[in-house]
């Protein structure tokens, strides 16, 4: 039998971690630069709280045996555990709170789809008990940040409002509004073509369908449109943040205003934006997220609902749109010293020196040589393994320090 990993699943190995590890740690040290605190959350959750707010359906979570009357899963995303540690755990904490994370999630793959990935990595942030245009145009920011801090090429950030579209999509008769609201969620125009729909219903799913592109443009021609006094209050909340979003940044953001731009499911009330990046012609979808006020509400004792948005990056996407450029590590992490007992006699003496050496010259990396092996086997080794300095430990105990030209 070849022992091997589980359709879904697979391995990292040591340069790709690192790798991952460098993209991990540069935005972990942004969100702290913008005062977010890391939060780690249980890998285990119950079914019924992942599921709480509608965004995750029962059936993409790989749920585990309990002994319980309850089913335990493992988390798909984050936003639901820290909404639950928010307001149970945290209900005494100053607000707003900014919660930041790194962490593995897991999804059941449809059916269909045998082999699909099933880990993912995540970072993200969360900003909870805080609304409003200037924490909207905070996590944007925070987002850009990220991107501008690893060196993503050829990125951009599509923004859509899930409130304005929902007041949108009000004017089709129920018995169709889903099947709009799927094919526009989809970007399926040829079946939202070919839905029976009269001639002006019809010219609004498709107006509805092309409403992206800059900013200014976009609200321009949302505003012509006949709108309820909560839309109107919308677009002009969609507008401020451009405006903040525009005269705040250093750089022009590459930023699309796409109202097309909605899930398939009722979780975000308000702005909701994903990352992109075209790169080898592939395209990669580096972060998403949006506001939900709804949901914190969920998990409250009391029922008691608060605003919150935040963002989750991928770790695998944005991995895979930098592998073309300078910007990862090319090589594994290297030892920085071998130590080498040249008898028997002298092992306790280099384990000793080892320690001392890492004690006294940390960060360095310092391994012992555990084989029997000739002085021209000990080099060859250490050249491969990029090592630049070795330390000859003799059998009275005394070192003698050799250095590599690699």
């Amino acid at each position: 039998m070849i022992y091997q990993t589980p359709a879904g699943a697979r391995d990292l190995l040591p340069l790709e971690v690192e790798q991952k590890r460098w993209i991990n740690d540069r935005l972990q040290h942004t969100f702290q630069t913008w005062g977010y605190q890391r939060i780690v959350t249980s890998t285990l959750e119950w079914l019924d709280t992942l599921t709480a707010g509608g965004a995750i359906q029962p059936s993409k979570v790989i749920q585990l045996r309990n002994n319980g009357e309850s089913s335990l899963g493992l988390r798909p995303e984050l936003t639901a555990s820290i909404a639950r540690a928010a307001v149970t755990r945290m209900a005494s904490s100053t607000y707003p709170q900014r919660l930041c994370y790194r962490a593995n999630v897991f999804r059941n793959p449809p059916q269909s789809h045998h082999g699909r990935q099933l880990e993912f990595y995540q970072a993200g942030v969360e900003l909870l008990f805080a609304g409003g245009v200037l924490a909207d145009a905070e996590i944007i920011l925070l987002l850009a940040d990220c991107l501008y801090e690893l060196g993503t090429p050829d990125w951009s950030i599509l923004l859509g409002e899930a409130g304005l579209t929902r007041s949108l999509l009000s004017a089709f008769p129920e018995s169709i509004r889903p099947s709009v609201r799927q094919c526009i969620a989809n970007l399926d125009r040829i079946t939202l073509e070919n839905l029976e729909l009269d001639a002006d219903l019809k010219a609004q799913a498709l107006l509805l369908f092309d409403l992206r592109g800059k900013p200014e443009a976009v609200l321009s021609k949302v505003s012509t449109l006949n709108l309820d006094p909560a839309a109107r209050e919308i677009v002009n909340n969609l507008k401020s943040l451009i405006e903040l979003l525009n005269s705040s940044s250093e750089q022009p953001l590459p930023l699309t205003l796409d109202l097309s731009l909605l899930q398939t499911f009722d979780y975000y009330t308000g702005i909701v934006f994903k990352a992109v990046c075209f790169q080898d012609h592939q395209s990669y979808v580096l972060a998403k997220g949006g506001r939900y006020d709804r949901l914190l509400g969920l998990y409250d004792p009391q029922g008691k609902s608060s605003p919150g948005i935040g963002f989750s990056l991928s770790i695998e996407d944005l991995h895979s749109s930098l592998l073309s450029t300078d910007k990862l590590p090319q090589q594994a992490p290297s030892s920085d010293c071998l130590v080498i007992p040249t008898t028997t006699e002298a092992e306790a003496a280099a384990l000793k020196y080892a320690r001392k050496l890492r004690k006294e010259n940390a960060p360095l990396k310092i391994e012992i040589d555990l084989a029997e092996r000739s002085p021209t086997a000990v080099r060859r080794y250490a050249q491969t393994c990029r090592i630049k300095q070795l330390v000859w430990i003799e059998a009275d105990g005394s070192p003698r320090v050799e250095a590599l030209d690699q």
